[in-house]
Order: structure tokens, then C-alpha cells, then sequence
């Protein structure tokens, strides 16, 4: 069993950043590929950032330059940083590894 726990959301204003780190509780995200997803009130989690275990990387256009995922694997751990945010980004933010996720950290960012 595999447990991720988010840290780093919080209420900023638009251009500004934040840094959102996970932190697996196992070694089973470590061989993974691990990924942050965004969910807006009344819609399904989007893909926001991935990362394998080797550091290959894949984003969406919508925040393609704006967003950088990185990982270590030795300390199990993996972190978004967002850079430039907007009001649209305002959302919940959830660490993926496999079928497990965190429990999800707010990100609201205002005009």
C-alpha cells in the first residue's frame, strides 16, 4: 500500500508561484510514472504535469512553459512548480502514482 501526501497549495494572486510537493510513504512510485492532476468543481481530474521514472516529462498546452514537474526517486518524492498563475488555475491538486493518489491541496489563485 502506497500513500501520498501533498504539501505546498495556497491562495496567491495572478503571476505569481507555488510549489506543490508529494511524498510517497513506499518505494512502489519510485519505478512509476508519477503525475499531478487538477480538478475544477463540477468537472474530472485533468492532467497537469507527468514525469517517469527516467525524467521524461509531459505537459498539456494549457501550461506548457508555465509548469515544471520534477522527481527524486531516492527520496521519494516529486514536485510541481507553477510558475505565472492564473485565475483559471484555482482548483484542487492531486498527486498520482499508479492508482493511488494523494488526498489533493488547494490552489486558489485571484485576480
Amino acid at each position: 500500500q502506497e500513500q501520498l501526501e501533498e504539501s505546498g497549495g495556497g491562495v496567491v494572486q495572478a503571476g505569481e508561484s507555488l510549489r506543490l510537493s508529494c511524498a510517497a510513504s513506499g518505494t512502489f512510485c519510485s519505478l512509476y510514472v508519477m503525475g499531478w492532476y487538477r480538478q475544477f468543481p463540477g468537472k474530472q481530474r485533468e492532467l497537469v504535469a507527468s514525469i517517469t521514472s527516467r525524467g521524461f516529462t509531459n505537459y498539456p498546452d494549457s501550461v506548457k512553459g508555465r509548469f515544471t514537474i520534477s522527481r527524486d526517486n531516492a527520496k521519494k518524492s516529486v514536485w510541481l512548480q507553477m510558475n505565472s498563475l492564473k485565475p483559471e488555475d484555482t482548483g484542487v491538486y492531486y498527486c498520482n502514482c499508479g492508482r493511488y493518489w494523494g488526498q489533493g491541496t488547494q490552489v486558489t489563485v485571484s485576480s
